[in-house]
């Protein structure tokens, strides 16, 4: 594992809410604005950006947690432009503060974990 960055550094990504990101369940769609899961997804996402750049070939991220706080909606077709901050890392673990926002209207706020583990130890956990 590589660590090219340093606390306060940040990626980002954005997403178009489309019908795939809207909040449904088993019954059906709940309302048409851009799902707390997919919020999650996407949150996640963007703090794995940094992962990509920090593992090494043999080695994997793999999240350990993440904490959203939805304070807004985003509906269908509207642009959420996500923001990775990170908090710290701590040998291996990656911690991020994440921010989703369209335009000037914070979305959610929240925090992502991600762990890079040697591939064959993560696949080994896997099946045990």
């Amino acid at each position: 594992m590589k660590n090219p960055f340093e606390i306060g550094d940040f990626k980002t990504f954005k997403r178009k809410v489309t019908n795939n990101d809207i909040a449904k369940f088993e019954g059906g769609i709940v309302h048409q604005v851009f799902a707390t899961f997919a919020l999650a997804r996407d949150m996640e996402w963007c703090g794995r950006l940094f992962v990509l750049e920090m593992k090494d070939d043999d080695e994997e991220g793999v999240g350990t947690f993440v904490n959203v706080k939805h304070v807004n909606a985003a509906l269908l077709n509207e642009v959420v432009h996500f923001k990775a901050t990170i908090q710290s890392v701590n040998k291996n673990e990656l911690v991020c503060a994440v921010t989703a926002m369209v335009n000037d209207r914070v979305i959610a706020i929240g925090s992502t974990g991600q762990k890079i583990i040697n591939k064959e130890k993560l696949s080994s956990l896997f099946k045990s």
